[in-house]
């Protein structure tokens, strides 16, 4: 399974668990999915997609940030935004 095929189904374990839905109490996990390298350029992480701004700012970030950065890396990785998130 390539990185591309793990972070969009992890994205949609997670939509249809509801951990994105904008009315949703629970906290929206890490997009990790134990792939912990960044690319040649440091762009971005090969597994999970994310900038290391994104990596460090994931800690404190509230739930509307958390939606956006998984917005952003699920673009960047070229995979579909659930329904939830592409509100």
């Amino acid at each position: 399974m390539s990185a591309t095929e793990a972070i969009a189904a992890r994205a949609q374990l997670l939509s249809a668990a509801g951990y994105f839905d904008a009315d949703s109490d629970e906290v929206i996990p890490s997009p990790c999915i134990s792939v912990c390298r960044m690319t040649e350029d440091r762009s971005r992480c090969e597994g999970c997609f994310r900038t290391i701004d994104e990596i460090r700012a994931w800690a404190a970030a509230d739930s509307t940030q958390r939606r956006a950065i998984w917005v952003q890396l699920l673009q960047r990785a070229g995979a579909d935004v659930p329904e939830p998130l592409a509100r």
